[in-house]
Order: C-alpha cells, then structure tokens, then sequence
C-alpha cells in the first residue's frame, strides 16, 4: 500500500508529494527546500533556510507517525560548497535544534542550482517510520 504524505495545515503540493508512505512504515520525502508550510522564505542566509528544510523534513516524518529518530538517510544538495564549509559550526547547531543527536546515513552533493531560485539547499530523507522504537 502506498498513501501521500502531507502535513495537515501544509497546502496540498500540485504535480508531486511532500512524502510517500509504503506499506505504513517507509517513509520517502520529496526534496524539501528552506520555505514554511505556506512556501515562503523567511530567511535568506544558508543556515536559517537549512533549519527550516530539516524543520520541513521533520514534520513531514511526524505527519506519517514517526519521529525524527526514524530516519535513515539524508541527501542534502547545497549551491554553494565554500558557504557551507565556513558555517559548519552553526550548521551543527541548526541541525541538532531540529534532529538532535540523531545522525543517519548522509551525503552532501554541490549543484548549480535548485529549481526555486531563493533556495540554497535541498534536503531528501527516508524514513523507516516506528524502527526507533521498536530498536532503540
């Protein structure tokens, strides 16, 4: 069984889905950027938009019954790799406001650009919704 993903006071995304749920447990995210649920940005700097983005990614996750420990995978893209080597420091402290300590499989790749020209990243995640629980 395969069932979309949304969060409930998210609009319904048009033409994809912010996330697919298989068999009630895998959880696999569309690329989620740095807007809020109403698709715009508040912040224009790499950290505030990746806070959001995890931010984004979580409640995406909550909205299919899971917790942010659930997830497995990361693929971040970002636009601009020196950016995001000289903010490691508060990209650790974005990252653990939303996720914690919980640090799944992940890769960073460098693009040219995202399809949203505001946006600086772009996250995917899966998830593997109630496998915390159940292991932890």
């Amino acid at each position: 069984m395969i069932e979309a993903v949304n969060p409930p006071d998210w609009e319904k995304p048009k033409g994809y889905a912010n996330g697919m749920l298989v068999d009630g447990q895998r959880l696999y995210t569309g690329g989620q950027i740095g807007w809020n649920k109403d698709q715009v940005f508040e912040h224009t700097d790499f950290v505030g938009q990746l806070e959001q983005t995890l931010s984004n990614i979580a409640a995406i996750v909550r909205a299919a019954g899971g917790e942010v420990t659930d997830i497995v995978r990361l693929t971040w893209f970002i636009t601009d790799k020196k950016q995001y080597l000289a903010s490691q420091k508060e990209i650790g402290g974005a990252y653990r406001r939303v996720l914690g300590r919980h640090f799944p499989s992940m890769s960073v790749v460098v693009v040219a650009g995202l399809i949203e020209d505001e946006a600086l990243v772009e996250i995917e995640a899966t998830a593997e919704i109630g496998k915390s629980q159940k292991e932890g």
